[in-house]
């Protein structure tokens, strides 16, 4: 698409609507598509925009979104740590803009050569005439990138640079606070998981703020990990370690559990529902966990019941996590994998809410409870 040029379009009106409109979208995403159509009304010579900034993620290195004329705004392209020393990096407008700290500008006409990066010819097959991008400043340094790509005959003037830099300078403190917004959703996620994380954000961070729900309980626990503490290298004692744990943790995720806590070499993991299917999530997580378990010995215990979810902790520390009879069932229950040479077991009341059969392992009076608890096992597990 040609965009023709209107030498007299206003930065300061699409300022306007940053100030006024585009910093309550609340969305990286949302702004750009909103800027990038506020600038096409406005007759500026865009084609293309593009934010890519770092984030703090134990995945993610960077983000970036773009949006083109008559397609909008693409999904987001998350690069995993590491990108930097990419063939697709090294050299690219955006390292240079990184490194320099200075902005980039290339005509996408005859002149470019064999030696200007790959990206640039490939924004020229596209049709794009003209590349621009700077830093975005932040209040803790540059953090982000601004590239805009021009169709126009003759890319952009001299005035049109001058204009776009003033826009930029308004965008860097509304791509702050989405920025900000993003690392702290990440970090939550990361640190709290998905469910709880949200909550943690939407203000639940008083101290005995907590909610009483249903659920099925997932305890794992790591087998033999005082001895292998003895007897391998540290090194090889934390990857085994985060092999059990990725194994555990993709499981529950397939199976809308979210994990709440990694206990040394345990895991804690609740699947809030009703109970027929939370505990045949539960199950389902246990058995994929262990079918991919790769040489790792671990046990599962299961249990359904009422836990308090939510805040406790000190004036100063808190901690998001459940409690209950519930969860100290379910320990209990992972205790005896071990003693009974099961990979998972589960409560009577858990095995009620299948659909499926269960098998009986044992009859035990557990710690803290005053009458015998029935054991069970997948029917289908020896």
């Amino acid at each position: 698409m040609t965009i023709e040029r209107k030498n007299d379009w206003s930065a300061l009106a699409i300022i306007q609507w940053l100030m006024r409109e585009g910093r309550l979208l609340g969305d990286r995403d949302r702004l750009l598509e909103g800027l990038g159509e506020r600038m096409l009304a406005e007759g500026a010579p865009v084609a293309r925009i593009r934010v890519a900034m770092r984030t703090l993620h134990p995945m993610v290195r960077a983000i970036s979104s773009t949006w083109e004329t008559e397609v909008g705004v693409t999904p987001a392209i998350e690069a995993q740590h590491g990108f930097d020393v990419s063939a697709s990096y090294r050299g690219s407008p955006i390292e240079i803009i990184t490194t320099t700290r200075e902005p980039y500008r290339r005509r996408l006409d005859d002149t470019l050569g064999p030696n200007d990066p790959a990206v640039l010819h490939e924004l020229r097959q596209d049709g794009m005439t003209d590349y621009f991008g700077r830093l975005l400043l932040f209040s803790s340094g540059p953090a982000a990138i601004l590239t805009i790509s021009s169709a126009t005959p003759g890319g952009f003037s001299d005035d049109d640079l001058e204009k776009i830099n003033l826009i930029a300078g308004a965008m860097s403190p509304i791509v702050e606070v989405f920025h900000a917004y993003q690392i702290a959703e990440a970090v939550a996620e990361a640190y709290l998981g998905p469910r709880t994380g949200r909550r943690v954000l939407d203000g639940q961070i008083t101290r005995g703020d907590i909610e009483t729900i249903e659920a099925a309980i997932l305890i794992s626990d790591l087998r033999g990990w005082t001895r292998m503490n003895q007897n391998l290298p540290p090194e090889e004692t934390v990857a085994l370690a985060n092999r059990y744990f990725e194994t555990v943790a993709a499981a529950v995720d397939a199976y809308d559990g979210e994990i709440l806590k990694f206990l040394g070499d345990g895991v804690l993991a609740i699947f809030p529902d009703d109970a027929a299917r939370a505990c045949q999530q539960a199950l389902d997580a246990a058995v994929m966990a262990q079918s991919n378990a790769d040489g790792v010995d671990f046990g599962v215990g299961m249990h359904f019941g009422r836990v308090m979810y939510g805040n406790v902790g000190s004036a100063e520390r808190i901690d998001f996590t459940v409690l209950g009879q519930a969860v100290n069932l379910a320990a209990r229950i992972e205790s005896l994998c071990g003693e009974t040479g099961q990979p998972i077991l589960y409560s009577d009341r858990f095995a009620a809410a299948l659909d499926g059969t269960s098998r009986e392992v044992t009859r035990q009076l557990l710690k803290g409870l005053d009458d015998p608890v029935t054991i069970f096992a997948p029917q289908s597990r020896t």
